[in-house]
């Protein structure tokens, strides 16, 4: 299988089962799940039986049984997303440029120059 649709995720073998799970444990567990339900491996009553599952989970072993009848592939990582699901990872290089040039003298200059080009 190509390494671009290896995205089921296990909870690794040296992690402690009662260990508390994260959202991110938990986000990877479901990426997991609608991969499979997309390969044909789950029914989608077992699908949605099994997010509901994931996402009540307090463990890793709790996690664990959710994908234990599942092949093992590599990780992918899970974009950081907030409250309302947006990506929060595609907004770190827009906000470091509006940081950096925010109060930059050629950025006073620009805005200077702006109502003599008709733009303000």
């Amino acid at each position: 299988m190509p390494a671009a649709h290896r995205s089921a995720w296990k909870v690794p073998v040296a992690t402690e089962r009662w260990m508390r799970a994260s959202d991110a444990d938990r986000a990877r567990v479901v990426h997991t799940l609608e991969h499979e339900v997309g390969t044909g491996r789950l029914t989608l009553d077992e699908y949605s039986d099994r997010v509901a599952a994931a996402y009540g989970a307090r463990t890793l072993g709790e996690l664990t049984v959710l994908t234990r009848d599942l092949p093992t592939l590599n990780p992918r990582p899970v974009a950081a997303r907030n409250r309302n699901g947006r990506n929060l990872t595609a907004l770190a290089p827009v906000a470091g440029l509006l940081i950096a040039f925010a109060g930059s003298p050629p950025a006073a200059a620009m805005a200077a120059m702006m109502p003599g080009m008709g733009c303000g």
